[in-house]
């Protein structure tokens, strides 16, 4: 039996929104007006932006994902609420990781919140395309999702490596967030190949 998508979309549309606000609100405006006064802030601003892109990656892709699904179950839900619950941790990573000014155990934190944002995306992935059928329109636009599969490990070594250098785990994480910044190809091209979605 399928379920209706369409509360589970406006239910994560408004999850994520508020996870955008909550960073939002942790952004500390500078106590002074001079340009040195936003250096000052500068750790949580970048952290602020690298978030904010996070987010709306995941956001621009969960769109994508049920644009092409066409049903849910229950374990597709359970499986959603566990990304978004691993979403709206980013802002408390986020402000933790910019008050510190990037130190060691904030960073792999972050590093561990993306991480698992990665894998329930991934589960969630794998569980609609087992609800539809690997020859279902998503498993056909997902193929064999070798980027997905590669980004879990380059998340772990970013946690690795921010224990031992904080600037190479954030560039790390920074070039995941540019490889994932368009929507996801696959998909794109399947509603361009499928034009009646």
């Amino acid at each position: 039996m399928s379920i209706n998508k369409g509360r589970l979309e406006s239910f994560s549309d408004g999850v994520i929104a508020v996870s955008l606000t909550l960073m939002l609100f942790q952004l500390q405006v500078p106590d002074g007006f001079a340009l040195q006064d936003i250096l000052k802030n500068a750790y949580n601003f970048f952290g602020y932006v690298l978030s904010f892109v996070y987010v709306g990656i995941y956001w621009n892709n969960h769109h994508h994902l049920f644009k092409v699904a066409h049903g849910i179950n229950g374990t597709i839900m359970w499986a959603n609420l566990h990304l978004l619950f691993w979403l709206s941790m980013i802002p408390f990573a986020t402000t933790w990781t910019g008050k510190s000014s990037f130190a060691e155990v904030p960073t792999a934190i972050y590093g561990f919140v993306l991480l698992m944002c990665s894998i329930s995306y991934s589960l969630l992935t794998k569980l609609i395309i087992k609800f539809e059928g690997e020859h279902s329109e998503l498993g056909q636009a997902i193929g064999r999702d070798l980027k997905g599969k590669l980004s879990i490990p380059i998340y772990a070594l970013a946690i690795l490596t921010s224990l031992f250098n904080t600037a190479a785990s954030f560039l790390i994480l920074t070039v995941m967030a540019g490889i994932w910044f368009a929507p996801d190809s696959r998909i794109e091209k399947y509603l361009l190949d499928n034009p009646e979605h």
